[in-house]
């Protein structure tokens, strides 16, 4: 059976991880909330939660549950299962554990939760709760292994695309249950209005294409990130795997096959002692 990775996560990033692990070979199980908070839902294995099964460029996530994980796996495709505690890392013992949350600290993940543990961009530290850390911040150095010390620190302000950073993201005007209006793909003008929040309308602060919007009837709060707006209007990056995804995902892969090469030499030094 191929090598098993637990994948914390499955938004847009993490769906990066999972495909370019998934197309190198490994078994991929990937572990969300009941609810997803995800916006970039078109290229997000999480939106398996919601519809039952999910493809991104030519890979299918299954939503799983516990009794059906391997078999998900030896079917060849990626099992996503609703573990918000992690229970899965214990349960199925994966040559490597991903934390691909990015809730810019660590939740919980441990260095010995498995032989090879990565923390995806800022709140984790190499050689003291993760193996390896994956730079996550655009940029030089996106996707660097780290292998002692930290990934950047958060700035708090989103990576700039086409000229803008805080103002591309779409956030809530309060609490409240969420319901779209656009759809993902549209072209919106700098005052549409893509959403509301309960009864309150949200509106697009820049022009381009919507990248990224929530799920519709999750309960969101006063501030949160709702919705992505892309300014350079290729509607075609809406759903496909983003540069910063694929460039992490080369980072885990290198990250996991460094920490291997690793694991199989202390082996072989141990029975050959």
């Amino acid at each position: 059976m191929k090598q098993l990775v637990i994948i914390k996560g499955a938004g847009d990033l993490a769906t990066g991880i999972a495909q370019r692990l998934f197309r190198s070979g490994f078994a991929v199980v990937m572990t969300e909330l009941p609810q997803p908070l995800v916006i970039r839902r078109t290229v997000a294995f999480a939106e398996a939660v919601f519809s039952g099964r999910f493809i991104v460029e030519g890979v299918e996530a299954v939503k799983s549950e516990w009794a059906d994980i391997l078999q998900v796996v030896q079917n060849e495709q990626i099992a996503v299962v609703v573990d918000p505690q992690g229970v899965s890392v214990a349960m199925l013992k994966p040559l490597a554990v991903v934390d691909a949350i990015l809730a810019k600290k660590n939740l919980g993940t441990k260095i010995i939760d498995a032989p090879i543990v990565v923390g995806v961009g800022p709140g984790f530290t190499a050689g003291l709760d993760v193996h390896a850390v994956v730079e996550s911040k655009r940029g030089h150095y996106l996707g660097r292994v780290i292998t002692e010390g930290q990934a950047f620190p958060n700035t708090g302000v989103p990576g700039n695309i086409g000229g803008y950073t805080k103002e591309r993201i779409v956030r809530a005007p309060g609490p409240g249950i969420f319901t779209g209006i656009s759809q993902i793909g549209d072209q919106v003008s700098a005052g549409d209005i893509v959403a509301y929040v309960d009864q309150q309308p949200v509106v697009a602060s820049v022009t381009g294409i919507l990248r990224g919007l929530l799920h519709d009837q999750l309960r969101v709060t006063a501030g949160m990130k709702i919705g992505d707006i892309d300014p350079r209007c290729i509607r075609d990056h809406c759903f496909s795997i983003s540069d910063k995804a694929r460039a992490i995902g080369g980072g885990v892969l290198e990250a996991i096959l460094y920490n291997r090469q690793g694991k199989i030499k202390e082996s072989w030094k141990l029975k050959n002692f």
